[in-house]
């Protein structure tokens, strides 16, 4: 069976677009820090670019701390955590070609290049010591958004999940 050219570059399109698209997640924290002491945590600030996704963001990171161990009360825990969200719209070139039939390889082809623009959102979660104010982790998650909320709060699990995949991190030991 002959791979036609255009099935080929669709198949690449694809294959980019699945690794290029996955959620990127970086953590760090200050390795002087012993998040062995560390038990409880109160929210300082959760900030999204929509408000109605303050809650949402909340809730899948102390559940994800929860799962770990941790416990959220009111205030003055031991930990102050303050989440941010960012959106921003992106452009990608998309290029297709016409080739003529039985020219497939031979370079005869027209090429269309299209721009095409998408919806990229970033949370940073930043936890601080509660008794010095110093930062003591800070993690954060880029994926592209959809149009439709639920798919974004699936989006949202996954994400967080990721993000505290490794935490709490070990630290110094005292």
């Amino acid at each position: 069976m002959k791979l036609r050219l255009h099935h080929f570059i669709s198949l690449a399109v694809l294959l980019w677009a699945v690794n290029t698209f996955a959620v990127d997640v970086v953590t760090d924290y200050d390795h002087q820090a012993n998040f062995e002491r560390y038990h409880t945590y109160s929210w300082a600030k959760a900030e999204m670019p929509n408000q109605l996704w303050d809650d949402r963001v909340k809730e899948a990171v102390d559940k994800a701390l929860q799962q770990k161990g941790w416990q959220k009360v009111p205030e003055g825990g031991d930990v102050s955590l303050v989440a941010v969200g960012i959106t921003r719209d992106k452009p990608t070139l998309q290029t297709f070609y016409d080739a003529f039939p039985g020219w497939y390889w031979s370079g005869f082809a027209n090429a269309t290049t299209t721009v095409e623009h998408y919806r990229e959102g970033t949370l940073v979660v930043d936890m601080f010591d509660s008794q010095n104010k110093k930062l003591i982790w800070r993690g954060s998650a880029t994926d592209l958004l959809s149009d439709k909320p639920e798919k974004n709060e699936k989006k949202l699990e996954s994400a967080v999940h990721k993000l505290f995949d490794h935490f709490p991190p070990r630290g110094k030991e005292s």
